[in-house]
């Protein structure tokens, strides 16, 4: 059996390694090793051990990828985060007093404020934190962003408080996300990280390109408290995903906020790249191959059971070598029906994920067709003729996306690939969702030559 090969990146010790030899590491089973240079030999790789920093030879044969994180509501990037209570009753949580023990609350007393409270000396010392400006202050020098840059720096720095924070209260009933994220290796080092320029800027923060430990990557930098919290579940939805037409993550660095880490794909979003370059550029081919890329990543979804909720062409995203990667995995759950409010994209929604939050494969392979409607008009908004279309109604909407692929679509296609899209549309007019092809049956079609 031959040796797998290993790339730059975190990795998991698969047994004892007690007793090394001259330049080995010493690790044992279970802990997090860090591969940092490949060319050491088929067999062996220079690693550094994430807990005592030690750096030293690892055999390939040692090491296995690293386990997915559950999907828990409990796990909390602010797990100090006691939310609206009173001074005393902060009090009575920091008892027994330990230096350095702290929790933060919501002020009761000051609307939008937040206090720190610190254990020290036989005493609980009270900090308000003040929002101003859209930052965050104890004492109008030091100024964050966010609630997690406070806490991380006075952490390590003393600063305006009696001493430095050196151990969390957490509140009843959360985990601490960074331990899980250490603990299965998916925390990443912030000293390997060199960000570049920005590539995008979206509703939750910015998209920066960067290198990490010599590969090319793209960081989103989510500073706002709240949505990190947010985005840390999809940071779990996406441990747990291996495909080659899925976006994938590197991990994961807290630091002054949370940074996903993801490959890059360095050809952007697929509304832009083919916005930009047009029928004359990308040929029929390239737009199948685009269409059978997405339906490969949604059927591996399909088959853990993962329902997207936002198929669209702008989460498509392309790689340097022409490859479709489904991203944005934000709204991605279980298959069922919803139970949040998040905002919905109407336009590619299906029509009983709209009027009886039923989400399911069924209606991924609506949106599905949408997409597919995007990619043959060369990226051209969905419904650009239907000013308020009534998005409830099954007829309206297909009657529009139908009509409009009449009219737009690209006139030059050579019959049977045509006559394929088409096929894939007709299929979603037959009505209600049982009758909709599963992502399975459309690339097991598409492959076996379809229609």
């Amino acid at each position: 059996m031959a040796t797998k090969s290993w790339a730059s990146g975190t990795r998991v010790a698969k047994s004892d390694h007690s007793k090394p030899k001259a330049g080995e590491l010493a690790y044992r089973k279970g802990d997090i090793l860090t591969i940092v240079e490949t060319g050491t030999g088929k067999r062996h790789y220079k690693a550094r051990h994430n807990t005592t920093g030690e750096e030293g030879l690892v055999s390939a044969t040692n090491v296995r990828e690293r386990e997915a994180i559950c999907v828990d509501p409990s796990l909390s990037l602010m797990p100090w985060f006691h939310g609206k209570i009173s001074g005393p009753e902060a009090v009575s949580k920091l008892l027994p007093v330990e230096d350095g023990l702290f929790l933060v609350r919501e002020s009761i007393r000051h609307h939008g404020d937040y206090v720190l409270c610190v254990s020290y000396s036989s005493q609980v010392i009270h900090y308000r934190v003040i929002y101003q400006d859209s930052k965050l202050t104890i004492d109008n020098t030091q100024y964050f962003y966010n609630l997690l840059e406070m806490i991380e720096f006075y952490s390590k720095h003393k600063g305006a408080i009696v001493t430095k924070l050196l151990k969390p209260k957490e509140k009843e009933g959360t985990k601490s996300a960074e331990l899980e994220l250490s603990k299965t290796g998916w925390l990443l080092d912030i000293r390997e990280l060199t960000l570049g320029g920005s590539i995008g800027e979206g509703e939750f923060g910015a998209v920066y390109e960067g290198d990490y430990m010599g590969q090319k990557v793209a960081v989103k930098n989510i500073k706002c408290d709240v949505t990190a919290q947010a985005f840390l579940e999809e940071t779990t939805v996406m441990t747990k995903l291996q495909h080659k037409n899925l976006v994938r993550l590197l991990g994961v660095i807290l630091h002054n906020g949370l940074h996903i880490v993801t490959e890059l794909m360095a050809k952007g979003n697929l509304v832009n790249f083919l916005r930009t370059r047009g029928r004359y550029v990308i040929n029929t081919d390239q737009l199948l191959r685009f269409a059978l890329d997405v339906c490969e990543g949604m059927e591996y979804l399909e088959s853990k059971r993962l329902v997207h909720r936002d198929l669209a062409a702008r989460n498509i995203l392309v790689s340097n070598e022409g490859v479709a990667k489904v991203s944005d995995f934000g709204l991605t759950k279980l298959d069922c029906k919803a139970s949040d409010n998040a905002k919905l994209p109407v336009k590619w929604t299906a029509p009983e994920a709209l009027k009886k939050e039923k989400f399911s494969t069924r209606s991924d392979v609506w949106s599905y067709g949408v997409l597919l409607w995007e990619t043959f008009s060369y990226g051209r908004q969905p419904y650009p003729k239907m000013v308020s279309p009534d998005f409830t109604s099954p007829f309206i909407m297909i009657s529009g996306v139908m009509s409009h692929c009449g009219s737009t679509m690209p006139q030059k296609f050579e019959g049977d690939k045509c006559e394929l899209f088409f096929f894939f549309l007709r299929k979603i007019n037959q009505g209600s969702p049982p009758q909709l092809l599963t992502f399975l049956r459309w690339c097991n079609a598409r492959n076996d030559g379809m229609p």
